[in-house]
């Protein structure tokens, strides 16, 4: 049997500026796959749209991305990102591994105005969370009850006009990883 504290971690982190909270989304971004479902709280001016245009950004979408406030929902299609590695095998051209890699697709939610949680079931959004896209979704907390256990958790807090405390709470084995090499990837020390 599998441990708690081996299926949860945390990393708290401390943003200076709006700039610096967008490269910790770009951080994050680059290590999306696919399938991942990310829940952004905090108040309003915390900086989840910046955070989520970093992510975008290290994901290689070069859309505008902007809060769907009034949308409930945005989706950007994924980059062509960079050359497959080149396979053994050539396709009929004789050429091997010049295609190129399409990233998942990002799902930006905002669900500040959400009058009642089960709007996202009525509104067949559910699909969405278990799906080959990243989600993402700001005001999670406004649907608490409908999303799966295994996610990472980003609540923003404002601390000063710039400052920001980010706290990164990952739950289940693979956002666990995927926080871990957030972190290497950072170089981010754990506060105390």
């Amino acid at each position: 049997m599998t441990k708690q504290e081996d299926v949860t971690s945390s990393l708290d982190v401390i943003s200076h500026s709006a700039a610096q909270t967008q490269r910790l989304g770009v951080r994050l971004g680059e290590l999306m796959r696919g399938g991942e479902l990310i829940l952004l709280n905090g108040q309003l001016g915390t900086g989840k749209t910046t955070f989520t245009q970093g992510l975008a950004q290290g994901m290689g979408i070069t859309d505008v991305i902007n809060s769907p406030t009034f949308t409930l929902l945005k989706e950007y299609a994924g980059s062509s990102g960079q050359p497959v590695t080149p396979s053994k095998q050539a396709d009929n051209t004789g050429n091997a591994g010049n295609a190129r890699k399409i990233g998942p697709a990002l799902y930006h939610f905002d669900l500040y105005r959400l009058d009642n949680p089960e709007e996202i079931i009525d509104l067949g959004f559910e699909d969405y969370f278990y799906g080959s896209g990243v989600c993402v979704v700001e005001w999670a907390d406004r649907a608490d009850a409908f999303w799966p256990l295994d996610c990472l958790r980003v609540r923003l807090k404002m601390l000063s006009e710039t400052k920001r405390s980010l706290l990164f709470t990952a739950t289940g084995a693979r956002y666990c990883d995927l926080l871990r090499q957030f972190q290497k990837n950072t170089y981010v020390t754990t506060g105390s």
